[in-house]
């Protein structure tokens, strides 16, 4: 039997499928609505400062990169197999551009978060 590196990019999938379902609607309900109206939080709560502050702390680095990179796995992955489905037989070079790209992301995403700084 051919070894594959499919379930690495299906774990990747799903979990980005998992996160974006229970990350993505919050994400947008705080920032989108609650934030701009000023229902149920201080104004200043996402403030510039406190914001910085997350994004500093190596918890919100964490988070912050594993949203990222799980959304950009999730989507190449959607976009790559339906692709496939609509009849765009891409071979092992698109692959690897479509992973490519969002791993090439993700290391983006690390390395700015790490100049942040601490």
């Amino acid at each position: 039997m051919k070894r594959s590196h499919e379930p690495i990019f299906w774990s990747l999938f799903g979990a980005g499928g998992v996160v974006s379902a229970l990350v993505a609607p919050i994400l947008i309900f705080i920032t989108g609505i609650i934030a701009p109206i000023g229902l149920w939080m201080p104004p200043d709560a996402l403030d510039y400062a406190r914001v910085l502050e997350f994004a500093q702390h190596w918890f919100g680095k964490l988070a912050l990169l594993a949203v990222i990179s799980l959304f950009l796995f999730h989507a190449v992955h959607r976009i790559y197999h339906g692709l496939h489905d609509l009849g765009v037989h891409a071979g092992t070079g698109t692959m690897a551009a479509a992973y490519g790209s969002a791993l090439a992301g993700t290391l983006a995403a690390a390395a700015l978060l790490l100049k942040i700084g601490f």
